[in-house]
């Protein structure tokens, strides 16, 4: 007999792919399926990378991705929408329009740097990320480099400057602290209409590969479940400390989350 459970909620995924399996579309579909949520990845660029870095990035046709929506809107619910890497300029305008065409909660990580130093925004495309899609978004979640460049300040500004900068762009960012130098990580949540929270967490050390992926996945997750935005934040980082917390090193390079335990497997 085939067991009928509730439907999971759909989370459009467009990201990037990763063949190292850290970061990337991969971490948005794990992440997902152990939140019991369900997956549409959609690639927005192929990239040739390992645990290390990013060597290159072949971004996709904004227009085959816009076919591969339109087909899944039509099919299925989109209860929210995730977005990751985009790859090219054209790809986050496309990108934008699909937004505006969905009506669903969008959550952007918004990757501008490999965790290996490569770039992976260049300036036309942080113009369309900023002007386009951030005033879209119903949460960014950057860290406080990537909160520094949105912004459009320099290195030594303060995570509540940039939040006053990226709060007239965007309602919501939760500005995460695994850049700072202190021995409790601090993430910040700063919003327009419910306020500002704070969380700690403890440290943990090395250095990790689809950490931000992993986050902003499960943020996506759980609104998609009909939780509110401030907790939604706070149980997404939760869950993304467990991750880490139980990474592995299957390379030779960052450490990858754990994101699927052996018993949900």
């Amino acid at each position: 007999m085939i067991n009928h459970y509730p439907h999971r909620p759909g989370v459009l995924c467009l990201s990037g792919h990763d063949p190292s399996g850290g970061a990337g579309i991969q971490a948005d579909i794990e992440t997902l399926a152990a939140l019991n949520c369900h997956a549409l990845p959609v690639i927005t660029a192929l990239t040739c990378q390992d645990t290390h870095n990013v060597a290159a990035v072949l971004p996709q046709d904004p227009a085959w991705v816009a076919r591969c929506v339109a087909l899944l809107q039509a099919d299925q619910p989109i209860a929210t929408i995730k977005l990751g890497m985009l790859g090219s300029a054209a790809m986050a305008l496309q990108v934008a329009e699909i937004a505006q065409g969905i009506n669903a909660p969008l959550i952007i990580d918004p990757v501008l740097r490999a965790g290996g130093g490569t770039p992976l925004a260049d300036s036309e495309l942080l113009s369309v990320l900023r002007e386009q899609l951030l005033p879209r978004a119903t949460l960014i979640t950057p860290n406080l480099p990537e909160a520094q460049k949105l912004a459009g300040l320099d290195e030594q500004a303060s995570v509540q400057a940039c939040a006053e900068q990226l709060l007239k762009l965007t309602p919501a960012v939760l500005i995460t602290g695994a850049h700072d130098d202190t021995v409790n990580v601090t993430n910040r949540l700063f919003t327009r209409h419910d306020g500002n929270h704070s969380w700690d967490c403890a440290r943990l050390p090395g250095s990790y590969h689809g950490s931000g992926c992993t986050l902003a996945a499960s943020v996506a997750g759980l609104i998609a479940q009909g939780i509110s935005l401030p907790s939604a934040c706070q149980q997404a980082l939760d869950y993304t400390w467990q991750c880490l917390l139980n990474a592995d090193q299957p390379g030779s390079g960052q450490w990858l989350p754990r994101r699927i335990r052996p018993e949900q497997a």
